[in-house]
């Protein structure tokens, strides 16, 4: 270990060390550099020398920094200035320590020779580049390396540069302005599906009744119904009297004036009993070849699709079989007079004749409804009481309102509906549970075959193997054709329940299925 003392009295250096002189520094520094050295180790290259070594490769000289120093006039050591390295002799390579000795405080450099002597890099003997109440010397610190220049662009790189990114600047913005949309368009179709979903679509409808509704005898209750069933009603003059229509607003409206409506195709007329059996009474003339100008239900429905073109039209009518309880009363009213009086004249059979002519039966009722369905597919719906027409109605408007999202379930790329458990596949595990159900489903597979005669056949026969074992014992192609000709089936629990057999053409099918080697073979061939 060694130690320096500068400005210290009374110390010597540890045993083991001897001080050695070091060339002398130059007149700016004014300071003293004690080297001490080994016995046993070269000496090494002064500090001051490092330095001075270190500026001329990359950095002014030290004779430069002192001429400017003198240009500028020469500072005493003690005004608070570091003095600069000025000079020093050259000494061995390494084992030499060194201390400098400041005239403005000997701790300072006993400190820096006890970090030197503890091996501390030499940057950690440098004195900070500031201290308080002074200014860091003029060349007795290592400068660092000046900042890279810029470099300058010429006109076309700087507009290309601009260009590119202004570019970049209108994909971002293209690019986000894309999400937003995407997002705003989900979100859309988000409200617009919850808008279609039962519960939520009678939000969007509104009812729209005619005022002659309300002027019939159970109009009110009508409106009532739907009243309760918190759908919108509207009382609004129809081109056919007693109808009523329906509404549907817009989720999102495409226009900012106000809301949207829309009309639904689907049309609900009421007619009157006396009206119903007017055009019941005309088609029954007209049925029996009597030229007539009375209206019939087809002429009726003719008019309403002229001023309703592209509706789905629906008939209803009040209280028909009060009307035939009323006729059986008084068809029985008259059997007892006639049988109270005896014979009767000859004027009164004749009024009784013409009145059973105006009389419409319940056969009569059902011939000219089943003339008007094949006719025009309308259908006509009765009802016994005005309750049962409002309840109609909220059932009418409920279907209306559904409608859309029914239509939207009903959309499953199949032409033809498909039960769950036949469309979905079947697992099999590697222990082979499932392959059970495979093999019904092939069965079931066959044109013809409901699910229980499938059960049936798989019931006998568990797997194709089996199958395939039966038929090689049998003796006979006929045998084989009609070996499963016998098992039963059977539809039903309880007392309900029914059987039936497979039969020979179902077991012929499945024959030829298993065992012919023709794939062009048409199975339902005879």
């Amino acid at each position: 270990m060694a130690a320096a003392a500068g400005g210290a009295e009374g110390r010597s250096p540890p045993s083991g060390l001897s001080p050695r002189p070091v060339s002398p520094l130059s007149p700016g520094w004014g300071s003293a550099v004690v080297v001490l050295s080994s016995d046993s180790e070269p000496e090494v290259v002064p500090l001051a020398e490092r330095v001075k070594r270190r500026l001329s490769r990359g950095l002014p000289s030290a004779e430069g920094s002192a001429a400017r120093g003198k240009e500028g006039g020469e500072r005493p050591c003690g005004s608070g200035e570091r003095p600069a390295a000025g000079g020093g002799g050259q000494g061995d390579t390494a084992g030499v320590l060194v201390a400098e000795v400041r005239p403005w405080g000997g701790t300072n450099g006993a400190a820096g020779a006890e970090r030197a002597a503890r091996g501390l890099p030499q940057a950690a003997l440098a004195e900070p580049a500031a201290r308080p109440g002074g200014s860091p010397p003029s060349g007795g610190s290592a400068e660092t390396s000046p900042a890279p220049k810029k470099r300058k662009y010429s006109q076309k790189e700087r507009e290309a540069m601009c260009q590119a990114a202004w570019q970049r600047r209108k994909e971002r913005e293209a690019r986000k302005r894309q999400q937003e949309q995407e997002k705003e368009r989900k979100k859309t179709l988000a409200k617009i599906l919850k808008a279609q979903r039962p519960g939520e679509c009678q939000k969007y409808i509104t009812v729209v009744l005619d005022p002659a509704i309300l002027q019939v005898e159970g109009g009110a209750q009508v409106l009532a119904a739907l009243r309760s069933a918190n759908y919108s009603c509207v009382v609004e003059s129809q081109a056919v009297p007693c109808s009523i229509t329906w509404r549907r607003k817009a989720v999102i409206p495409q226009t900012e004036d106000g809301d949207e409506w829309t009309e639904e195709p689907n049309v609900l007329v009421l007619l009157r009993l006396e009206e119903f059996l007017s055009m019941v009474r005309g088609y029954k003339q007209e049925a029996q070849g009597c030229a007539g100008d009375k209206e019939t239900l087809q002429s009726f429905v003719a008019q309403v699709m002229k001023k309703m073109p592209g509706k789905i039209l629906a008939l209803t009518v009040v209280e028909v079989e009060k009307y035939f309880r009323c006729l059986r009363a008084q068809s029985k009213k008259r059997l007892q007079q006639a049988t109270v009086h005896g014979n009767q004249g000859e004027e009164q059979r004749r009024k009784e004749a013409k009145d059973s002519g105006l009389e419409i039966s319940r056969l009569d009722v059902e011939e000219a409804l089943v003339d008007l369905q094949l006719c025009t597919q309308v259908q006509v719906t009765f009802f016994a009481s005005w309750e049962e027409l409002g309840e109609f109605a909220t059932m009418f408007s409920k279907a209306v309102a559904e409608a859309p999202y029914k239509r939207e379930q009903e959309k499953t790329g199949f032409s033809f509906y498909l039960e769950n458990k036949w469309c979905r596949g079947v697992k099999v595990d590697p222990s082979g549970k499932g392959l059970f159900e495979v093999w019904k489903r092939q069965i079931q597979q066959f044109n013809r075959v409901s699910l229980e005669m499938a059960e049936a056949v798989v019931s006998a026969y568990p797997s194709p193997q089996l199958l395939d074992q039966a038929y090689s014992r049998c003796s006979s192609e006929q045998e084989r054709e009609n070996m499963l000709a016998n098992i039963l089936v059977r539809r039903g629990d309880g007392v309900t329940a029914t059987s039936r057999r497979i039969g020979p053409e179902l077991s012929r099918r499945i024959y030829l299925q298993m065992t012919s080697h023709d794939p062009d073979l048409y199975l339902d061939a005879t």
